[in-house]
């Protein structure tokens, strides 16, 4: 086995996305592939490696730039300022997730036929939203993502299995924005999981989810079973669905 990786670059608007592709040189043919959507902090290396992750595994994965020119940042005020420069005009980042999209589907390992996405925190909410805007995924997972929905999905619409996996203690996710997800999955007849782990705070896959949380007196905090047991489940779910 053999992880390669390469900058795969492409333009939405005007703005240069600089997206990081993931495979094992060691296996043939084309594979699933599975887009990576990062937390505030950007494609930073936590996101690179769950990346490589996916490639030891089977999978072609692309962690995607979600803020142009690979930017990654360090501190809660640059994090909230560049995503939420994404959130606020969602016509345009419905556009950097396509072509993220179409990006993975156009690489020559790549399946077009069985794609997956997965998320974390702000990234979890992005595939989300592509779950609920219908995009051919057989799969999307939310690793401590929000829940909130920028586009309501039409019943039947919802085309990929969703599976959550959400920390039971997160202070950052309502109780009513579980409660409103949960009635909207059902109303579209989406075929839905949704997993609380006991205990875990928000940031529970992430090893400096501690650090940060300390750094910047923020509710996060990293759980290594939590982190194992979802990221079994992911593996779980794209072994059936691909």
């Amino acid at each position: 086995m053999a992880i390669q990786s390469e900058n795969v670059t492409y333009s939405v608007g005007g703005t240069s996305m600089q997206s990081c592709l993931a495979w094992d040189d060691a296996q043939d043919g084309t594979r699933p592939g599975v887009l990576v959507f990062p937390e505030w902090w950007g494609l930073n290396d936590y996101i690179q490696e769950r990346t490589k992750q996916l490639a030891s595994i089977g999978y072609v994965a692309l962690g995607v730039d979600m803020y142009g020119e690979g930017k990654t940042v360090d501190t809660p005020e640059q994090a909230g300022a560049l995503m939420s420069g994404v959130l606020a005009d969602m016509e345009m980042g419905t556009a950097r997730v396509q072509a993220a999209l179409d990006a993975l589907s156009s690489q020559a390992l790549s399946d077009s036929g069985r794609l997956g996405a997965i998320g974390f925190c702000f990234g979890g909410a992005l595939v989300l939203h592509m779950a609920r805007k219908g995009m051919p995924l057989k799969a999307v997972v939310s690793f401590h993502g929000a829940l909130d929905s920028f586009h309501t999905p039409t019943p039947g619409g919802i085309l990929a299995k969703v599976l959550v996996c959400h920390g039971a203690a997160d202070q950052l996710i309502s109780a009513d924005s579980i409660t409103a997800f949960k009635a909207e999955m059902d109303t579209a007849g989406a075929d839905c999981e949704f997993i609380a782990y006991d205990g875990a705070l928000h940031g529970f896959s992430n090893p400096a989810a501690d650090e940060r949380g300390r750094k910047y007196n923020l509710p996060l905090g990293y759980d290594q079973a939590a982190d194992a047991q979802s990221w079994q489940s992911m593996k779980s779910l794209f072994e059936r669905v691909f």
